[in-house]
């Protein structure tokens, strides 16, 4: 069983979405490697007694007495992979470093993150190479998608978890709690409902009473937040302070980026972090594992990953888990009821161009929300 209190080691750490989820738990971090000026501004602010580093790639060991790595690390750079498996196939990539550190020190626990496009990318080659490599080093594993909205946040967001473990069984971490989402009975237009004005046409994040995936915005700090309908009719997007809230940290936990940066940097920081409350319920269940029932699992057929969850034990054979994205489901308030702060007014410019896009494409929207937007643009554009 894993120690109640982990001495952890955040690689990648962004703004410490995963070591705030793991403080909540109980858990401390005694290192941060972080490779933005910014986000760096932000955890020395907000981690103030724990050690920074610049560059993952600069850390010769980790420190001793690592109980847990946990890193969310970027995948873009394990397109490349080919069909290469093992730490061999990842010592070019970023994700190469966490296992680097790994196979040099004695740490029981790790903690991966990454976006569901994991499973598929390289036609599921890149999940193989980190799944594998991790076998190779004596770490048991299961991985998980897990959704942000299960967790009182107003939310969708599905994010790829990986648990890995030397000395436990990462399934009574990541898999022994399992929740059915409850039905929705209210929709639009009596509640708000979030949706990406930059899209329209193959897709448009439409969410009910939540707000779609936060996005990090463009490489130069220009903020793409996601347009919210009111139940007043208003259409606005959401104040970066809320954006934060949606994410689970508390108002201007980004604040400090703005010493050294444009004040849309901090949009692409909050857009690239781990939910605050996901990771303080892995970090709970490392210091209070549940008991996974595996009877109904069945070993994989090698042929596409498991978009839900698998697991495999130190022989390397994966297994299949019918897990959904929602271990839990917490209370939560109306989207309309959690944002604080006022809104910025859709500009009539986003929502022509919305609708517009709308008119190239097939797909299908809330009966009467095309007309509503465009009655919107007309009121907007001659007030």
């Amino acid at each position: 069983m894993a120690p109640v209190n982990l001495r952890v080691a955040g690689l990648f750490a962004g703004i410490g979405g995963l070591e705030s989820g793991m403080a909540a738990a109980g858990h401390h971090a005694h290192l941060l490697v972080e490779n933005s000026a910014p986000a760096i501004h932000v955890l020395r602010r907000r981690f103030p007694d724990t050690k920074l580093e610049a560059d993952v790639r600069d850390v010769v060991a980790l420190p001793t007495g690592t109980d847990l790595v946990v890193a969310g690390f970027p995948c873009q750079d394990l397109s490349s992979v080919g069909r290469k498996a093992g730490i061999v196939g990842a010592r070019s990539s970023l994700v190469g470093e966490v296992l680097r550190l790994l196979e040099g020190g004695d740490v029981p626990w790790v903690v991966l993150e990454n976006v569901p496009f994991l499973i598929s990318l390289g036609r599921g080659a890149a999940l193989r190479v980190v799944t594998s490599a991790l076998t190779e080093l004596g770490y048991r594993w299961a991985y998980r998608v897990v959704d942000t909205h299960a967790f009182g946040l107003p939310q969708r967001r599905n994010r790829w978890y990986l648990v890995g473990s030397r000395v436990g069984d990462p399934r009574d971490v990541l898999l022994a709690d399992d929740c059915a989402k409850p039905p929705e009975n209210h929709g639009y237009p009596d509640v708000a409902c979030g949706f990406y004005w930059t899209e329209g046409m193959r897709s448009f994040g439409w969410a009910v009473d939540a707000v779609p995936p936060i996005k990090c915005g463009s490489s130069v700090g220009v903020p793409s937040p996601p347009a919210i309908r009111l139940p007043t009719g208003a259409y606005v997007t959401p104040d970066l302070r809320d954006t934060e809230r949606l994410q689970g940290f508390p108002v201007d936990w980004t604040a400090p980026a703005e010493e050294v940066a444009r004040r849309g940097e901090r949009w692409r920081m909050v857009g690239n972090s781990v939910s605050v409350p996901v990771a303080a319920w892995i970090g709970g269940r490392l210091a209070d594992p549940g008991r996974y029932d595996s009877s109904d699992d069945r070993p994989w057929d090698g042929a596409k990953w498991s978009r839900r969850a698998a697991w495999a034990d130190l022989d390397g054979v994966v297994h299949d888990s019918q897990v959904g994205p929602w271990p839990v489901w917490q209370p939560r308030l109306p989207l309309a009821d959690f944002l604080e702060f006022p809104g910025k007014p859709l500009s009539a410019r986003a929502a022509t161009g919305f609708i517009r896009r709308t008119q190239k494409g097939s797909l299908r929207f809330p009966t009467g929300f095309v007309d509503e937007l465009t009655a919107y643009v007309d009121l907007v554009t001659l007030g």
